[in-house]
């Protein structure tokens, strides 16, 4: 029996080459049950005319399944479904039952409620997405990731790829982190000094699962990252929320209570605001007289296009006090996952022995690419690019904002990829997006940043980093006519 030509077609969304989409879809076949022992592939020819690629693409595909025995081939006959295929599993499904657990008295702690917005998933699909913290496409570098990626599954690498590192980094990560990325802040660390995170999000969860207990009190900027205040809430911790001012956070707002404090000293989130030197050495003094620690996210120091960037907090710290958090994931890509902490070497056992215990350390495979890609200079090109970009499409968007009247509330004095916007009072932007939304335009709303019942609702947060340049004036113009009705 032979199998339809018609079976097979080509996802437009599949992340990968057409090949490997090839063979997913002959070998994802097979597991499923729906192509069986014996029954007989399309031609390489009539499969390649049918999906539109070249005769040797499927050629390719077809050998590669060849040689991990999910087809065989039968001299002039063509390709066959091989005898030696793997099984589909062989059980009847359960029909649905509704859980006889009563699961509201059965959850213990509960993690949901939280702030957090939801982004939609096909963002990308969106004329107008002036969304945060997504990759373009058109600026990232995939020939050399890809390259990097090989590399670091070759032979010579096989130790860095399987092993379990356990409770360890990757130490030609560490090494980069140590001797180039650091010193571009001021800092000087040692490797002891140092732990690999899954972004700068897990970086924050452990370091108030260290910190933090139901006694203690963080302070926290409000406006402020909203996953921040998530984690705060999960450890039960007091929390005092201080409003920022152009400069940042206040020192002399922080109550004499505060055991941490937590901090976006060089782009505040979300109002991009930028800490002076003066007000900075004034945080530390004040930190200083509490005891307090500081806990510094410097989550966008790479994208600084317009002057070069402030010194770090941490590089500033005499005390030890200054526990600092930086991200590949914003500068790469987000999907990478990887951050990394710094701080006192007592600071960084305690944390490293949390990971350990939860997940050991993030994938080696992905540290060691990541280190390739760093050091190899593709990292260092790669940011130029997107500060070229990123430099354009501000210009562009800042013309497009004012010339219809919008109103801009922070944008940032070192550059940064996102605007701070502030509608008309009594203007609802979870609304505004609503209806934005059908117009094929995205923005994040700004309720979610602001902390407690009385928020904000008239501001909302503009990205450039994922719109086109000749999109942004057309995607303005619409906000503004959405806002004007």
């Amino acid at each position: 029996m032979a199998i339809s030509v018609d079976t097979f077609f080509l996802n437009p969304q599949f992340q990968g080459t057409l090949q490997s989409q090839i063979q997913q879809m002959i070998a994802e076949g097979i597991l499923s049950g729906r192509f069986r022992k014996g029954e007989k592939l399309p031609s390489t020819r009539k499969l390649a005319r049918h999906l539109g690629v070249s005769r040797i693409t499927v050629t390719l595909a077809y050998t590669e399944l060849l040689a991990n025995d999910y087809l065989t081939s039968r001299g002039r006959s063509g390709y066959f479904v091989s005898e030696n295929a793997p099984e589909p599993p062989q059980f009847t499904p359960l029909e649905h039952k509704e859980d006889s657990v009563e699961w509201t008295r059965a959850i213990g702690r509960r993690f949901t409620g939280g702030d957090t917005p939801s982004k939609p998933q096909d963002w990308a699909k969106f004329r107008f997405p002036f969304i945060y913290g997504q990759t373009d496409p058109t600026l990232f570098d995939h020939a050399n990731w890809r390259l990097c990626a090989i590399q670091a599954l070759g032979q010579k690498d096989f130790t860095s790829l399987t092993t379990d590192y356990y409770d360890q980094d990757d130490p030609r990560l560490i090494e980069f982190i140590v001797r180039h990325t650091l010193p571009r802040r001021g800092i000087i660390a040692r490797p002891e000094e140092i732990l690999i995170t899954l972004g700068a999000q897990n970086a924050l969860w452990m370091t108030s699962q260290i910190l933090l207990t139901q006694r203690r009190m963080a302070s926290i900027e409000d406006p402020c990252y909203h996953g921040l205040r998530d984690i705060l809430t999960q450890s039960r911790c007091h929390v005092a929320p201080l409003p920022v001012d152009r400069d940042g956070l206040p020192p002399n707002t922080i109550p004499p209570q505060t055991d941490v404090i937590f901090t976006t000293p060089s782009h505040q989130c979300p109002t991009t605001a930028t800490m002076p030197m003066e007000r900075r050495k004034a945080l530390l003094a004040r930190a200083r007289e509490l005891d307090a620690l500081i806990v510094e996210d410097d989550y966008e120091f790479e994208m600084s296009f317009l002057r070069a960037p402030s010194p770090a907090l941490k590089s500033l710290d005499t005390d030890g006090r200054v526990i600092y958090i930086g991200s590949f994931s914003k500068s790469i890509f987000p999907g990478l996952r990887l951050g990394y902490l710094v701080g006192s070497e007592s600071f960084i056992r305690e944390a490293r022995a949390l990971r350990a215990s939860v997940l050991r350390h993030p994938p080696g495979h992905t540290m060691r690419t990541a280190a390739y890609f760093l050091s190899l200079g593709h990292y260092d090109a790669l940011i130029r690019r997107i500060r070229k970009s990123l430099k354009e499409r501000r210009e562009v968007m800042e013309g497009a904002i004012h010339q219809h009247g919008l109103e801009i509330a922070g944008q940032g004095a070192h550059g940064g990829s996102s605007f701070w916007m502030r509608a008309p009072e009594g203007t609802d932007t979870e609304k505004l997006a609503q209806r934005l939304q059908a117009k094929g335009v995205l923005i994040e709303p700004g309720k979610p940043f602001f902390h407690g019942t009385g928020r904000f609702r008239n501001y909302y947060r503009l990205a450039y980093s994922s719109i086109p340049t000749e999109r942004i004036p057309q995607g303005i113009a619409h906000i503004a006519e959405t806002i004007a009705k």
